[in-house]
Protein backbone atom coordinates (compact mmCIF):
# COMPACT_ATOMS: atom_id res chain seq x y z
CA UNK A 1 0.00 0.00 0.00
CA UNK A 2 1.33 3.03 -0.91
CA UNK A 3 1.54 5.31 1.95
CA UNK A 4 -0.62 8.80 2.01
CA UNK A 5 -3.57 7.48 -0.08
CA UNK A 6 -6.89 8.53 1.08
CA UNK A 7 -8.26 5.29 3.11
CA UNK A 8 -11.79 5.16 1.40
CA UNK A 9 -11.69 1.57 0.71
CA UNK A 10 -12.88 0.67 -2.90
CA UNK A 11 -13.52 -2.74 -4.03
CA UNK A 12 -10.53 -3.76 -1.53
CA UNK A 13 -8.22 -1.21 -2.33
CA UNK A 14 -7.39 2.00 -0.93
CA UNK A 15 -8.38 4.81 -3.07
CA UNK A 16 -5.92 7.77 -4.69
CA UNK A 17 -7.67 11.04 -4.50
CA UNK A 18 -6.09 13.60 -7.07
CA UNK A 19 -6.88 17.08 -7.55
CA UNK A 20 -6.36 18.77 -10.81
CA UNK A 21 -5.69 22.63 -11.39
CA UNK A 22 -7.29 23.92 -14.83
CA UNK A 23 -7.35 27.54 -15.55
CA UNK A 24 -8.17 26.40 -18.79
CA UNK A 25 -10.39 23.58 -20.33
CA UNK A 26 -8.45 20.59 -21.34
CA UNK A 27 -6.83 17.48 -20.44
CA UNK A 28 -10.48 15.63 -20.62
CA UNK A 29 -8.47 12.05 -21.18
CA UNK A 30 -6.24 12.47 -18.12
CA UNK A 31 -9.49 13.00 -15.51
CA UNK A 32 -11.54 9.87 -17.65
CA UNK A 33 -8.05 7.87 -16.91
CA UNK A 34 -7.85 8.79 -13.17
CA UNK A 35 -11.43 8.10 -12.81
CA UNK A 36 -11.09 4.83 -15.09
CA UNK A 37 -8.24 3.45 -12.76
CA UNK A 38 -9.88 3.89 -9.25
CA UNK A 39 -8.51 7.56 -8.58
CA UNK A 40 -11.22 10.34 -6.73
CA UNK A 41 -10.98 12.77 -8.91
CA UNK A 42 -11.26 16.34 -7.71
CA UNK A 43 -11.31 19.32 -10.24
CA UNK A 44 -10.55 23.30 -9.86
CA UNK A 45 -11.45 25.51 -12.71
CA UNK A 46 -11.75 29.35 -13.59
CA UNK A 47 -15.34 30.54 -12.66
CA UNK A 48 -15.59 31.93 -16.43
CA UNK A 49 -15.18 28.32 -17.60
CA UNK A 50 -18.74 27.43 -15.18
CA UNK A 51 -21.46 28.04 -17.86
CA UNK A 52 -19.02 26.86 -20.97
CA UNK A 53 -16.40 24.32 -20.24
CA UNK A 54 -17.95 20.77 -20.92
CA UNK A 55 -16.03 18.64 -18.53
CA UNK A 56 -16.50 14.92 -18.13
CA UNK A 57 -18.50 15.22 -14.85
CA UNK A 58 -19.04 11.43 -14.85
CA UNK A 59 -15.44 10.88 -14.34
CA UNK A 60 -15.15 14.09 -11.71
CA UNK A 61 -16.13 13.24 -8.08
CA UNK A 62 -16.40 17.10 -7.07
CA UNK A 63 -15.62 20.97 -9.25
CA UNK A 64 -14.62 24.01 -7.65
CA UNK A 65 -14.28 27.14 -9.14
CA UNK A 66 -12.18 29.74 -8.63
CA UNK A 67 -12.62 33.20 -9.77
CA UNK A 68 -9.81 35.13 -11.89
CA UNK A 69 -8.21 38.39 -10.80
CA UNK A 70 -6.34 39.83 -14.10
CA UNK A 71 -6.67 36.88 -16.39
CA UNK A 72 -4.68 35.18 -13.42
CA UNK A 73 -5.40 33.04 -9.91
CA UNK A 74 -4.71 34.55 -6.46
CA UNK A 75 -2.22 32.06 -5.12
CA UNK A 76 -3.06 32.91 -1.42
CA UNK A 77 -6.65 32.64 -1.96
CA UNK A 78 -6.12 29.05 -3.67
CA UNK A 79 -3.65 28.01 -1.34
CA UNK A 80 -6.17 29.12 1.36
CA UNK A 81 -8.96 27.34 -0.21
CA UNK A 82 -7.30 23.69 -0.95
CA UNK A 83 -6.01 24.00 2.68
CA UNK A 84 -9.66 24.03 3.55
CA UNK A 85 -10.32 21.66 1.34
CA UNK A 86 -7.76 19.38 3.11
CA UNK A 87 -9.39 18.89 6.05
CA UNK A 88 -12.18 16.74 4.88
CA UNK A 89 -9.93 15.26 1.57
CA UNK A 90 -6.85 13.23 1.60
CA UNK A 91 -4.93 14.90 -1.63
CA UNK A 92 -2.52 12.45 -2.34
CA UNK A 93 -1.23 13.99 -6.12
CA UNK A 94 -1.82 17.86 -6.98
CA UNK A 95 -1.59 17.79 -10.60
CA UNK A 96 -1.77 21.15 -13.21
CA UNK A 97 -3.47 20.31 -16.43
CA UNK A 98 -2.41 23.88 -17.97
CA UNK A 99 0.99 25.81 -18.24
CA UNK A 100 0.11 28.77 -16.45
CA UNK A 101 -1.03 26.17 -13.02
CA UNK A 102 2.51 24.54 -12.95
CA UNK A 103 3.81 26.71 -10.10
CA UNK A 104 0.54 27.40 -8.36
CA UNK A 105 0.58 23.33 -8.19
CA UNK A 106 4.04 23.11 -6.91
CA UNK A 107 3.03 25.76 -4.10
CA UNK A 108 -0.01 23.87 -3.05
CA UNK A 109 2.34 20.26 -3.57
CA UNK A 110 5.35 22.64 -0.94
CA UNK A 111 2.59 23.68 1.44
CA UNK A 112 0.72 20.59 1.97
CA UNK A 113 3.57 18.53 1.66
CA UNK A 114 2.31 16.53 -1.27
CA UNK A 115 4.24 13.94 -3.51
CA UNK A 116 5.77 15.58 -6.81
CA UNK A 117 8.08 18.43 -7.94
CA UNK A 118 8.65 20.87 -5.85
CA UNK A 119 9.13 25.09 -6.73
CA UNK A 120 12.74 24.76 -7.05
CA UNK A 121 12.09 21.77 -10.27
CA UNK A 122 9.32 23.70 -11.73
CA UNK A 123 11.44 26.92 -12.17
CA UNK A 124 12.85 25.13 -15.00
CA UNK A 125 9.86 24.36 -16.26
CA UNK A 126 8.09 27.76 -16.52
CA UNK A 127 11.08 30.15 -15.92
CA UNK A 128 12.94 30.78 -19.11
CA UNK A 129 15.83 32.49 -17.38
CA UNK A 130 15.68 29.73 -15.42
CA UNK A 131 15.91 27.08 -17.89
CA UNK A 132 19.10 29.36 -19.85
CA UNK A 133 20.59 29.54 -16.71
CA UNK A 134 20.30 25.76 -15.88
CA UNK A 135 20.61 24.08 -19.54
CA UNK A 136 23.90 26.78 -20.37
CA UNK A 137 25.60 25.38 -16.44
CA UNK A 138 24.75 21.79 -17.90
CA UNK A 139 26.62 22.64 -21.49
CA UNK A 140 23.71 22.32 -23.76
CA UNK A 141 23.75 25.16 -26.44
CA UNK A 142 21.40 27.47 -25.76
CA UNK A 143 20.97 31.12 -27.29
CA UNK A 144 22.73 34.06 -25.87
CA UNK A 145 21.11 35.41 -22.84
CA UNK A 146 21.13 37.95 -20.12
CA UNK A 147 18.38 39.08 -17.07
CA UNK A 148 16.82 42.16 -18.35
CA UNK A 149 17.35 44.14 -15.03
CA UNK A 150 21.13 45.04 -14.40
CA UNK A 151 22.00 48.17 -16.79
CA UNK A 152 25.88 47.49 -16.84
CA UNK A 153 25.44 43.66 -17.44
CA UNK A 154 22.35 44.18 -20.02
CA UNK A 155 24.82 46.53 -21.18
CA UNK A 156 27.72 44.54 -21.85
CA UNK A 157 25.37 41.66 -23.25
CA UNK A 158 24.47 44.44 -26.41
CA UNK A 159 28.00 45.24 -26.63
CA UNK A 160 28.68 41.71 -27.46
CA UNK A 161 25.78 40.30 -29.10
CA UNK A 162 24.23 42.06 -31.77
CA UNK A 163 20.70 42.45 -32.58
CA UNK A 164 17.70 41.54 -33.36
CA UNK A 165 17.47 40.39 -29.75
CA UNK A 166 14.21 38.78 -28.37
CA UNK A 167 12.42 40.21 -24.91
CA UNK A 168 10.81 37.80 -23.58
CA UNK A 169 8.64 37.13 -20.32
CA UNK A 170 10.04 34.92 -18.10
CA UNK A 171 6.55 32.57 -17.20
CA UNK A 172 4.63 32.79 -19.93
CA UNK A 173 3.40 30.08 -22.34
CA UNK A 174 4.37 29.71 -25.91
CA UNK A 175 4.39 33.17 -27.79
CA UNK A 176 2.32 35.27 -25.52
CA UNK A 177 4.78 38.67 -24.50
CA UNK A 178 7.54 37.90 -26.58
CA UNK A 179 9.21 40.99 -28.56
CA UNK A 180 11.48 41.38 -31.16
CA UNK A 181 13.71 44.40 -30.48
CA UNK A 182 16.14 45.60 -33.12
CA UNK A 183 18.11 47.98 -31.21
CA UNK A 184 19.37 49.38 -27.85
CA UNK A 185 16.91 52.30 -28.01
CA UNK A 186 13.70 49.59 -29.04
CA UNK A 187 14.74 47.67 -25.75
CA UNK A 188 15.06 51.33 -23.43
CA UNK A 189 11.76 51.95 -24.63
CA UNK A 190 10.39 48.90 -24.07
CA UNK A 191 11.72 48.23 -20.73
CA UNK A 192 10.54 51.63 -19.83
CA UNK A 193 6.95 50.25 -20.34
CA UNK A 194 7.29 47.60 -18.05
CA UNK A 195 8.57 49.65 -15.12
CA UNK A 196 8.66 46.91 -11.88
CA UNK A 197 7.76 43.81 -14.41
CA UNK A 198 11.30 44.21 -15.84
CA UNK A 199 12.84 42.00 -13.68
CA UNK A 200 10.36 39.29 -14.75
CA UNK A 201 12.32 39.21 -18.04
CA UNK A 202 14.39 38.06 -20.16
CA UNK A 203 16.87 39.15 -23.49
CA UNK A 204 17.70 36.61 -25.91
CA UNK A 205 19.76 36.65 -29.02
CA UNK A 206 17.32 35.94 -32.24
CA UNK A 207 17.99 33.16 -33.54
CA UNK A 208 15.91 32.15 -37.36
CA UNK A 209 15.72 28.94 -38.27
CA UNK A 210 13.54 25.84 -38.09
CA UNK A 211 12.16 25.23 -34.81
CA UNK A 212 11.35 21.43 -33.75
CA UNK A 213 9.47 19.89 -30.81
CA UNK A 214 9.77 16.48 -28.73
CA UNK A 215 7.24 15.54 -26.56
CA UNK A 216 8.00 12.66 -24.20
CA UNK A 217 7.25 10.40 -20.83
CA UNK A 218 9.37 10.32 -18.29
CA UNK A 219 8.88 7.89 -15.41
CA UNK A 220 11.69 7.35 -12.55
CA UNK A 221 14.37 9.76 -14.19
CA UNK A 222 13.85 7.05 -17.53
CA UNK A 223 12.56 8.55 -20.81
CA UNK A 224 10.18 5.65 -21.37
CA UNK A 225 8.79 7.52 -24.91
CA UNK A 226 10.03 10.34 -26.97
CA UNK A 227 9.04 11.68 -30.34
CA UNK A 228 10.57 14.13 -32.33
CA UNK A 229 8.56 16.63 -35.17
CA UNK A 230 8.93 20.21 -36.51
CA UNK A 231 7.00 23.15 -36.97
CA UNK A 232 5.98 24.29 -40.47
CA UNK A 233 6.78 27.90 -39.72
CA UNK A 234 8.05 28.98 -36.29
CA UNK A 235 4.97 29.36 -34.09
CA UNK A 236 6.06 32.87 -32.86
CA UNK A 237 5.99 34.10 -36.28
CA UNK A 238 2.52 32.62 -36.92
CA UNK A 239 0.93 34.28 -33.69
CA UNK A 240 2.56 37.52 -34.34
CA UNK A 241 2.36 37.93 -38.49
CA UNK A 242 -0.20 35.53 -38.76
CA UNK A 243 -0.05 32.07 -40.75
CA UNK A 244 -1.15 28.74 -40.42
CA UNK A 245 0.13 26.24 -37.74
CA UNK A 246 1.69 23.23 -38.76
CA UNK A 247 3.61 20.70 -37.49
CA UNK A 248 4.59 16.87 -38.57
CA UNK A 249 6.58 13.72 -37.33
CA UNK A 250 10.20 13.36 -38.30
CA UNK A 251 11.63 10.85 -39.93
CA UNK A 252 12.47 8.51 -36.86
CA UNK A 253 16.05 7.30 -38.36
CA UNK A 254 16.89 10.61 -39.41
CA UNK A 255 19.91 12.12 -37.75
CA UNK A 256 18.23 15.41 -36.93
CA UNK A 257 15.72 13.09 -34.93
CA UNK A 258 18.54 11.06 -33.20
CA UNK A 259 19.85 14.72 -32.57
CA UNK A 260 16.86 16.26 -30.90
CA UNK A 261 15.95 12.83 -28.53
CA UNK A 262 19.29 13.04 -27.48
CA UNK A 263 19.37 16.86 -26.62
CA UNK A 264 15.86 16.15 -24.86
CA UNK A 265 17.56 13.77 -23.06
CA UNK A 266 20.35 15.89 -21.87
CA UNK A 267 17.52 18.92 -20.45
CA UNK A 268 15.04 16.29 -18.84
CA UNK A 269 18.19 14.89 -16.97
CA UNK A 270 19.67 18.26 -15.97
CA UNK A 271 15.92 19.69 -15.17
CA UNK A 272 15.48 16.64 -12.81
CA UNK A 273 12.31 15.92 -14.63
CA UNK A 274 11.49 12.31 -12.10
CA UNK A 275 7.89 11.18 -13.24
CA UNK A 276 5.58 13.33 -16.07
CA UNK A 277 5.11 14.41 -19.38
CA UNK A 278 6.95 17.44 -21.13
CA UNK A 279 7.02 19.46 -24.55
CA UNK A 280 10.36 20.62 -25.38
CA UNK A 281 11.35 23.07 -27.90
CA UNK A 282 14.71 23.52 -29.97
CA UNK A 283 15.54 25.78 -33.02
CA UNK A 284 17.94 24.82 -35.99
CA UNK A 285 20.15 27.44 -36.19
CA UNK A 286 23.71 29.01 -37.38
CA UNK A 287 26.37 28.35 -35.59
CA UNK A 288 28.46 31.11 -33.75
CA UNK A 289 30.91 30.48 -36.72
CA UNK A 290 28.32 31.00 -39.45
CA UNK A 291 29.57 27.55 -41.15
CA UNK A 292 27.13 25.19 -39.95
CA UNK A 293 23.83 24.88 -38.51
CA UNK A 294 23.34 23.95 -34.63
CA UNK A 295 20.27 22.85 -32.68
CA UNK A 296 19.62 25.15 -29.54
CA UNK A 297 17.79 24.91 -26.61
CA UNK A 298 14.40 26.92 -26.55
CA UNK A 299 12.68 26.02 -23.78
CA UNK A 300 10.77 23.09 -21.91
CA UNK A 301 7.56 22.04 -20.10
CA UNK A 302 6.01 19.98 -17.50
CA UNK A 303 2.74 19.19 -19.17
CA UNK A 304 1.39 17.84 -22.53
CA UNK A 305 1.84 20.13 -25.48
CA UNK A 306 -1.23 22.62 -26.67
CA UNK A 307 -1.93 23.49 -30.07
CA UNK A 308 -3.23 19.68 -30.72
CA UNK A 309 0.34 18.68 -30.20
CA UNK A 310 -1.18 15.63 -27.96
CA UNK A 311 -3.69 14.57 -31.42
CA UNK A 312 -0.66 14.68 -33.43
CA UNK A 313 1.43 12.35 -31.51
CA UNK A 314 -1.97 9.94 -31.24
CA UNK A 315 -2.77 9.75 -34.83
CA UNK A 316 0.97 8.64 -35.31
CA UNK A 317 1.47 6.33 -32.76
CA UNK A 318 -1.78 5.41 -30.94
CA UNK A 319 -0.59 6.58 -27.32
CA UNK A 320 -2.76 9.37 -26.12
CA UNK A 321 -0.15 11.74 -23.75
CA UNK A 322 -3.01 12.68 -21.38
CA UNK A 323 -3.68 9.23 -20.73
CA UNK A 324 -0.32 7.76 -20.50
CA UNK A 325 0.47 11.57 -18.22
CA UNK A 326 -2.27 9.94 -15.74
CA UNK A 327 -1.28 6.61 -15.54
CA UNK A 328 2.91 7.96 -14.32
CA UNK A 329 0.53 10.01 -11.80
CA UNK A 330 -1.09 7.75 -10.16
CA UNK A 331 2.03 4.87 -10.64
CA UNK A 332 3.69 7.52 -8.58
CA UNK A 333 7.14 5.77 -8.78
CA UNK A 334 6.03 3.02 -6.79
CA UNK A 335 4.35 0.84 -9.12
CA UNK A 336 5.48 -0.75 -12.72
CA UNK A 337 4.56 1.57 -15.59
CA UNK A 338 5.60 0.47 -19.13
CA UNK A 339 4.50 2.02 -22.64
CA UNK A 340 4.79 1.01 -26.18
CA UNK A 341 3.61 3.05 -29.26
CA UNK A 342 0.65 0.94 -31.14
CA UNK A 343 2.08 2.56 -34.61
CA UNK A 344 4.52 3.55 -36.05
CA UNK A 345 2.82 5.99 -38.84
CA UNK A 346 3.72 9.34 -39.74
CA UNK A 347 1.53 12.23 -39.11
CA UNK A 348 0.95 16.14 -39.56
CA UNK A 349 -1.10 18.83 -38.09
CA UNK A 350 -2.56 21.57 -39.57
CA UNK A 351 -4.68 24.54 -37.44
CA UNK A 352 -5.80 27.73 -38.61
CA UNK A 353 -8.15 30.63 -38.08
CA UNK A 354 -11.12 30.76 -39.92
CA UNK A 355 -13.23 33.73 -41.10
CA UNK A 356 -16.34 31.11 -41.48
CA UNK A 357 -17.85 30.79 -37.65
CA UNK A 358 -18.41 26.92 -39.00
CA UNK A 359 -16.52 26.40 -41.96
CA UNK A 360 -17.38 23.72 -44.14
CA UNK A 361 -14.44 21.75 -44.92
CA UNK A 362 -16.43 18.92 -46.52
CA UNK A 363 -14.01 18.76 -50.04
CA UNK A 364 -11.05 17.98 -47.53
CA UNK A 365 -11.42 14.44 -47.95
CA UNK A 366 -8.30 12.28 -48.16
CA UNK A 367 -8.40 8.82 -46.67
CA UNK A 368 -4.84 9.69 -44.52
CA UNK A 369 -7.41 12.99 -42.66
CA UNK A 370 -7.97 11.20 -39.57
CA UNK A 371 -9.33 14.23 -37.67
CA UNK A 372 -10.92 17.19 -37.99
CA UNK A 373 -11.45 20.67 -35.36
CA UNK A 374 -14.55 21.51 -34.07
CA UNK A 375 -14.66 24.98 -32.88
CA UNK A 376 -15.58 28.05 -34.07
CA UNK A 377 -13.54 30.77 -36.58
CA UNK A 378 -11.01 27.29 -36.35
CA UNK A 379 -10.45 24.54 -39.61
CA UNK A 380 -7.73 22.05 -38.52
CA UNK A 381 -7.02 18.32 -39.67
CA UNK A 382 -4.01 15.69 -39.06
CA UNK A 383 -3.26 13.35 -41.66
CA UNK A 384 -1.56 10.25 -41.05
CA UNK A 385 0.46 7.76 -43.13
CA UNK A 386 2.86 5.08 -43.39
CA UNK A 387 4.76 7.20 -45.94
CA UNK A 388 6.56 10.03 -44.59
CA UNK A 389 6.41 11.73 -47.91
CA UNK A 390 2.35 11.28 -48.32
CA UNK A 391 1.85 13.49 -45.01
CA UNK A 392 4.59 16.12 -46.42
CA UNK A 393 2.34 16.63 -49.53
CA UNK A 394 -1.38 16.68 -47.65
CA UNK A 395 -0.05 19.42 -45.59
CA UNK A 396 1.77 21.22 -47.68
CA UNK A 397 -1.14 20.88 -50.13
CA UNK A 398 -3.82 21.53 -47.13
CA UNK A 399 -2.02 24.42 -46.19
CA UNK A 400 -2.44 25.96 -49.26
CA UNK A 401 -5.76 25.54 -49.95
CA UNK A 402 -6.56 26.86 -46.19
CA UNK A 403 -4.72 29.85 -46.97
CA UNK A 404 -7.34 30.55 -49.83
CA UNK A 405 -10.29 28.95 -48.36
CA UNK A 406 -10.39 29.69 -44.77
CA UNK A 407 -7.49 32.16 -43.34
CA UNK A 408 -8.12 34.82 -40.89
CA UNK A 409 -5.39 36.32 -38.27
CA UNK A 410 -6.03 37.95 -35.15
CA UNK A 411 -2.73 39.11 -33.16
CA UNK A 412 -1.41 37.05 -30.41
CA UNK A 413 -2.63 38.30 -26.74
CA UNK A 414 -0.82 39.89 -25.03
CA UNK A 415 -0.86 39.18 -21.58
CA UNK A 416 1.09 40.71 -18.61
CA UNK A 417 4.11 39.38 -17.20
CA UNK A 418 4.05 37.62 -13.71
Amino acid sequence: MHTGWNRKPVKGYFRMTILCLASYEKGHAFLRQCHQQGARVLLITSLGLKDTAKWPMESIADIFYMPDTNDAWDRSTLINSVSHLARTESLDRIVALDDFDVELAASLREHLRVPGMGETTVRYFRDKLAMRVRAAAAGIRVPAFVHALNRDRVKEYMDRVPPPWVLKPRSMAGAIGIRKIASEDEFQAAVDQLGDMQSHYLLEQFIPGDIFHVDSIVYNREIRFAIASGYGRPPMEVAHDGGIFTSRILDRDSAMAKNLLGMNADVMRAFRMVNGVSHTEFILGASDTGTETEFYFLETSARVGGAHVADLVEAATGLNLWTEWAKVELAGGHSPYDVSPLRQDYAGLLVSLAKQEHPDTSTYNDPELVWRIDKPHHVGFIVRSPELERVKQLIDCYTHRVQEDFWAFVPAKEKPGH
